[in-house]
């Protein structure tokens, strides 16, 4: 058998000279010429009442991190559509700069196979690595051990996908169940469950992330921390006690960098969030660096390297939609 092309290799099993410098988790675009985004009218959101496209991103993050230069993102859905998901796959596959992407579909519909296999056979579909509902907006505290729920779960797990588990802190009980009733099926925390950073009371979150840490089967973000602060007046002394006990209950080789750009435009932006992943890494090994910047999202989305850089000249684009 012929050696695979490095350019389809997983990021993480390329040599150190070829991977990307950064790898960024957790990214998101939208067009309001095309799709609204209701939850955008919200008191607080007018900074980022806008369009945004990738090459927003690139004019955006333009600070290092240890060194490395932003050189893959992986996308993700913002509202409840399939459609919204189809796009970004799209999207996917015409833009370098997207490595992966997490898509939402109905995990309750009698339809959900079906809709899974055609997003995979469609344009992009090869892109699709994830799948996550917002079940921080679910008033049901088993709303992911639903019968319908779970079978659609499994049915996403039976793709080789996965899942994207966004809850806050006072849903860890059914994520925990979760990942307990679907071993097999791997997930990743998003923005760490949401602490209660602004209210300085992290006990509840922190036994909750320690026991779903405890499943082999969980990798967590660390991102959209600084929303959870105080917009306007968090330091790097405020995250760090969540940092703490991320680094503590997952280990470094099951956390990943996400900038949850641009919603982290609300606090501060993305240069100085990256500031902030570079101060609490301060420490920390080359190895474990390496892992919370690019490796840990190369495994578990199979992230492709597509571009060796991305030092080129892109004034000329329009933002996707």
């Amino acid at each position: 058998m012929s050696e695979q092309p490095l350019s389809e290799q997983p990021l993480s099993e390329q040599p150190l000279s070829e991977q990307p410098r950064l790898v960024d988790s957790h990214h998101h675009v939208w067009d309001l010429d095309h799709r609204p985004q209701p939850w955008l009218d919200e008191p607080g959101h007018a900074p980022i009442r806008r369009t945004f496209g990738p090459d927003d991103l690139r004019a955006a993050a333009t600070r290092t991190i240890a060194g490395r230069r932003l050189a893959a993102t992986v996308l993700v859905q913002c509202v409840t559509s399939v459609a919204e998901t189809r796009e970004l796959l799209a999207l996917a596959d015409r833009d370098p700069l997207v490595a992966a992407v997490v898509g939402w579909v109905d995990l309750a519909s009698p339809a959900v196979d079906d809709v899974l296999d055609a997003l995979l056979a469609g344009p992009g579909g090869r892109f699709l690595r994830s799948v996550r509902h917002l079940v921080q907006g679910e008033p049901d505290p088993g709303w992911l051990q639903r019968p319908s729920v779970e079978r659609g779960l499994r049915a996403v797990g039976g793709r080789g996908l996965g899942y994207d588990v966004l809850i806050r802190d006072h849903q860890f009980p059914q994520a925990i169940r979760l990942a307990e009733r679907l071993p097999e099926l791997p997930l990743i925390l998003d923005h760490a469950g949401k602490p209660p950073v602004v209210r300085r009371d992290l006990a509840g979150w922190a036994a909750g992330v320690r026991r779903l840490a405890a499943r082999p089967q969980v990798r967590c973000k660390v991102s959209g921390l600084v929303t959870e602060a105080d917009h306007e007046t968090w330091t790097v002394a405020d995250i760090r006690p969540v940092w703490e006990v991320l680094l503590d209950a997952f280990g470094p080789g099951r956390l990943m960098f996400g900038s949850d750009w641009p919603v982290c435009v609300l606090a501060g932006g993305w240069n100085r969030w990256a500031g902030t992943v570079e101060e609490l890494l301060d420490g920390c090994s080359a190895a474990e660096t390496s892992a919370v910047l690019a490796g840990t999202a190369a495994d578990f989305y199979r992230a492709r390297a597509r571009a060796d850089d991305h030092d080129h000249d892109h004034e000329e684009r329009t933002p996707c939609s």
